[in-house]
C-alpha cells in the first residue's frame, strides 16, 4: 500500500515504527481493541492496519506502529486520504477508531496530552445522506437459491442453508458464523444468537420455508456438536468448525455471480429481512427485537421498500371523490 500522497509523510514514516515490542497491556491499539465486543474487533483491527500501512508505506500494521508518535500532520493526512477513497460513513468509523487509540496512548503515558489534543483536532466529517445497501427482490432471491439447488455437492447444500439463515432470520454475518448446532431448534426454527452486537443475546426464528434447507444441510453435516455452518474442503469433506465472516462474504459474492444477480453484501439480506417484515405489516418494535437493534430508529433506517409502498399506503385513506 502506498503512503498518503502529497503530504510529505514519506520523510516521516521511518520514525513511526516501534523500535521494540510493547507488552499488550501497554500497547494503545491492543488496549483499545480489547475494550470492544469480540464481533467488532476484526473490523476495527483491519481499519487500524489500513491506517498504519498508509502512514508507513505498508511497512507497519496496528501492532508495529508507534501510535504515540503520531501528530496532527499524520492524522489530518490520513483523514484526507481516506475521504478521497472511501465513503464518509466508513471514514467516520475509521477515524473514530484512530481517536480512541490515541486516547489510550495518552492514558498509558506514551503520548503527551498536548500532542493528543492537537492530533485529534480534526475537521468534522459530514456523513453522506445517501442510503447504503439495497433490498433484494423476490426474483433475485429465487435465483440465488436456484443456483445453490443446482449444486448437489455439500457446498451447494451448505450455501443454501447459509442464505436461508441470512434471509430468513436477518442475522449479521458475524452472528451466523458463531451459531452452534445446539443453538438451533429444528422443531420450532428458533436460533439462539449469543454475543450479538453490543454483546447482547437474543432469540431469532427461521420461517418454515427455511427450515428444510437447514435440515438438509444437517443431514449432510451430521448431528455432531459444534458449529452449525461449517467449511467444506475441495474434496467434499466437512470440517466441524466455525467459518469466518469473510468466508460468508465470499460465498455470497460467488453465488451472486453465478445467479447473475447484481453485487450485494450479506448485510443486504438483513436489510431485506427488515424491509420485507415492515412491508408485511409487522410492527417496528417486533422487527427491532428480531433484528437485535438497540432502537426502533435503527430499524427504520433499514426500510428499503421505496416509493411504491408510500403510494399504496395513501390509497387506504378515505376521501369523497372530486
Amino acid at each position: 500500500m502506498k503512503n498518503v500522497e502529497g503530504v510529505g509523510l514519506e520523510n516521516l514514516s521511518h520514525s513511526l515504527a516501534l523500535s521494540e515490542p510493547v507488552p499488550l497491556s501497554r500497547h494503545p491499539a491492543r488496549v483499545y481493541l480489547a475494550s470492544l465486543a469480540p464481533g467488532s474487533r476484526p473490523t476495527m483491527k483491519q481499519s487500524l492496519d489500513t491506517i498504519a500501512a498508509l502512514l508507513t508505506g505498508g511497512h507497519c500494521d496496528a501492532d508495529t506502529l508507534n501510535w504515540g508518535a503520531l501528530r496532527y500532520e499524520h492524522t489530518a493526512a490520513v483523514q484526507s486520504h481516506l475521504l478521497s477513497t472511501r465513503e464518509s460513513t466508513t471514514v467516520k468509523k475509521m477515524v473514530s477508531a484512530l481517536r480512541r487509540v490515541l486516547a489510550e496512548a495518552r492514558k498509558l503515558g506514551v503520548m503527551e496530552a498536548r500532542d493528543y489534543e492537537t492530533a485529534v483536532d480534526l475537521p468534522d466529517i459530514k456523513a453522506a445522506k445517501r442510503l447504503r445497501g439495497r433490498a433484494l427482490s423476490a426474483e433475485e432471491i429465487g435465483r440465488l437459491f436456484a443456483v445453490c439447488d443446482r449444486d448437489a455437492s455439500a457446498l451447494g447444500v451448505r450455501d443454501g442453508a447459509l442464505m436461508a439463515v441470512l434471509r430468513g432470520a436477518g442475522l449479521r454475518r458475524a452472528e451466523v458464523v458463531k451459531l452452534r448446532l445446539k443453538d438451533f431448534d429444528e422443531q420450532t426454527g428458533a436460533l439462539e444468537v449469543l454475543g450479538g452486537k453490543g454483546g447482547k443475546d437474543r432469540r431469532a426464528y427461521l420461517p418454515e420455508s427455511a427450515l428444510s434447507r437447514v435440515s438438509r444441510w444437517l443431514d449432510r453435516r451430521g448431528r455432531r456438536p459444534g458449529a452449525l455452518l461449517c467449511p467444506v474442503r475441495k474434496g467434499g469433506a466437512i470440517e466441524i468448525r466455525h467459518m469466518t465472516p469473510q468466508a460468508v462474504l465470499l460465498i455470497v459474492q460467488k453465488r451472486a455471480r453465478q445467479a447473475g444477480v447484481e453485487s450485494f453484501s450479506p448485510h443486504d439480506f438483513r436489510r431485506t429481512f427488515c424491509s420485507d417484515l415492515l412491508d408485511a405489516g409487522v410492527d417496528i418494535v417486533t422487527v427491532q427485537k428480531l433484528a437485535g437493534h438497540a432502537s426502533p430508529m435503527t430499524t427504520a433506517k433499514y426500510d428499503r421498500r421505496g416509493e411504491a409502498v408510500k403510494r399504496r399506503a395513501v390509497q387506504r385513506l378515505e376521501m369523497p371523490p372530486g
